[in-house]
């Protein structure tokens, strides 16, 4: 717990001062609101003097107490715009380190975290921590030492009847301790309840048009409502527990100012004020309430705390977790051409896994290379293209890519040069132009039309009032799946990469359209190397190589044409959806039949 505390609060940095003052102002205010019912009873007793009384001493007095007052109101009110100012910066800062370290996550690490998980660290798990630490920089130092203060104080103006509040303590403590043990379990389970309910939005959100299409609203909204009456009724079980407090403190104050009272007027009876006066009684019945209501404080404190603690351990985690992949201590920072080289490289995900994703790959691509890639899902297809942007870092072998291991390559240099159209393609919300130049920030708006007509973009945007100023929506849902692969595919060539890979980035456009981008990488990009990952023949037919994957290996690699006459895989995949049979059983010919 210590170990989360301290590596979340490297995230105070400049706003560490604010978070020093602001105990120490509470330290003030405490000892000031302790000692102004002291101050009341010498007051007091210079005025019991009567006649005798000194109108001087009075006076300094009355003086001593505003003085306190003032010190004790400025000291609240510049305490608790210093702990805003730490709990904000520290909320700001955390938020900022939480997600630049999401962001240095290799493939591998992500995979650790859900995404509804890590949005629930980045927002609820966050709020919980700066409500805790807001809170806990204010009343965990100021309750204790108005305790400590209140406690000292009563006994030397009420004596022996201080007794009365260290006899009450002990019960308040047990009552508060058990109330907060169980608040405690509760709120642990309730942050995983959390992560479901945000990967119910999250799917329904982004997978809105496939739950209208199947018409299933009232399936997603019942799902969701259980998610969410879940967490309500958690939530129900511990607020129930800790609504015990203010009953349990009401309880303990009665009885204490019952017996302060009813004991003090007997003493005040019988000893005519010798021992104790209505100003000492006053000011012990303050004493009394301060007392149980730090207790009070610390509690609710404690139960903040302790709600936000498995919060910090989510938190921590994130911080905690270091990237599978480093950069190389003296890095090579220039990518001298695309040709990429597998030499006997095997993978699997986890150290755990019982069987290798890819096994004994042995591959020669030569820099200018159009390479088709081929297979099942699940053949291997993605994780072998994975491993040329180190995106996942290999098990064992060798993989060398612009002729130096791809393991010595600066992060930043290799994925630069190595551009790649993934299977599901995002854009950002923002005008085309703009996710367009993720490409390249400086790219020219020559550069940009360019990069679009070779990815067979440039004629709808066009179409388009605004053209390239067009606003693209969150997740590029106002434009066609096959509009958006290619707008995905422009933004790839604007970073120039020596090795171009398209991850079956074409599914959702026409054949004419697929035929017209792979003429144009061949004529406008010679010298880059492409690799085309595809579900369909036509759309790698005539690459310099087609590569077979089978179940984590490579089956066979050659050209179409000796595919076609060898490979039985590729044979199948081909016939599929070039052949298909008429009502008398025989085989006619489709242009592209799926």
């Amino acid at each position: 717990m210590w170990k989360n505390f301290k590596l979340i609060l490297h995230s105070l940095r400049e706003y560490k001062i604010y978070a020093i003052l602001t105990p120490l102002l509470m330290m003030i205010e405490a000892a000031c609101d302790c000692a102004l019912p002291f101050v009341m009873t010498m007051l007091g007793d210079e005025i019991n003097l009567g006649p005798d009384a000194n109108l001087n001493n009075i006076g300094i007095f009355a003086g001593i107490f505003l003085a306190i007052a003032v010190a004790s109101l400025l000291c609240g009110i510049f305490g608790a715009k210093t702990a805003a100012k730490a709990s904000v910066g520290l909320t700001q800062n955390l938020r900022a380190d939480v997600f630049k370290q999401i962001e240095s996550f290799s493939f591998a690490n992500i995979d650790r975290f859900s995404t509804s998980s890590l949005v629930t660290r980045l927002t609820t798990d966050i709020t919980n921590t700066f409500m805790a630490f807001n809170m806990g920089i204010r009343i965990i130092v100021r309750a204790p030492l108005m305790f400590i203060f209140a406690t000292v104080l009563s006994f030397v103006i009420g004596g022996q009847m201080a007794w009365i509040f260290i006899g009450v303590i002990p019960l308040v403590g047990i009552g508060f301790f058990f109330m907060l043990k169980k608040a405690t379990k509760i709120f642990t389970r309730v942050f995983k309840r959390y992560d479901k309910l945000n990967e119910s939005i999250q799917e329904n959100v982004s997978g809105i048009r496939v739950v209208k299409n199947f018409v299933r609203e009232d399936y997603e909204t019942e799902k969701m409502s259980k998610a969410s009456d879940a967490i309500c009724e958690e939530f129900k079980k511990a607020e129930i527990i800790v609504s015990f407090a203010s009953p349990i403190m009401n309880l303990s104050i009665h009885i204490v100012n019952l017996l302060v009272c009813g004991l003090g007027a007997l003493i005040i009876a019988n000893s005519g004020e010798q021992y104790l006066n209505p100003y000492k009684l006053s000011a012990l019945l303050t004493y009394g309430v301060q007392i149980l209501m730090s207790l009070l404080m610390v509690t609710i404190v404690l139960g903040i705390i302790s709600m936000s603690l498995e919060s910090m351990r989510r938190i921590a985690e994130v911080l905690r977790e270091e990237s599978t992949i480093h950069n190389p201590t003296d890095p090579i920072m220039q990518l001298k051409d695309g040709s990429v080289k597998f030499n006997k490289v095997t993978f699997k995900y986890s150290k755990s896994a019982k069987r290798n994703a890819l096994d004994e790959i042995n591959l020669d691509i030569k820099s200018g290379d159009f390479i088709g890639i081929i297979g099942s899902t699940g053949s291997g297809k993605t994780t072998l293209i994975n491993l040329i942007s180190r995106l996942y870092d290999i098990t064992t072998g060798e993989l060398i890519v612009g002729g130096n291991p791809v393991n010595q390559y600066d992060l930043r240099t290799l994925r630069d040069n190595v551009a790649v159209v993934l299977q599901k393609n995002v854009l950002f919300s923002g005008t085309i132009a703009e996710n367009l130049r993720w490409g390249d920030l400086n790219a020219s708006d020559e550069e940009l039309i360019k990069a679009a007509k070779i990815a067979q973009a440039d004629e709808f945007v066009q179409t388009f009032p605004k053209k390239y100023e067009t606003y693209i929506e969150q997740g590029g849902t106002n434009v066609s799946g096959g509009q958006r692969q290619r707008l995905c595919i422009a933004r790839a060539l604007l970073k120039k990469p020596k090795i171009l890979i398209l991850d079956d980035s074409t599914s959702a456009v026409d054949t004419k359209t697929d035929a017209l981008i792979r003429a144009a990488l061949r004529n406008d990009l010679p010298n880059t190397t492409k690799i085309v990952i595809a579900q369909r023949t036509s759309s790698i037919e005539d690459a310099t190589k087609i590569i077979v994957m089978d179940n984590g290996h490579i089956d066979q690699i050659g050209t179409h044409e000796e595919l076609l006459k060898t490979n039985k895989i590729y044979q199948e995949v081909y016939y599929t959806q070039n052949r298909v049979k008429d009502d008398n059983g025989g085989a006619s010919y489709a242009t592209d039949a799926r």
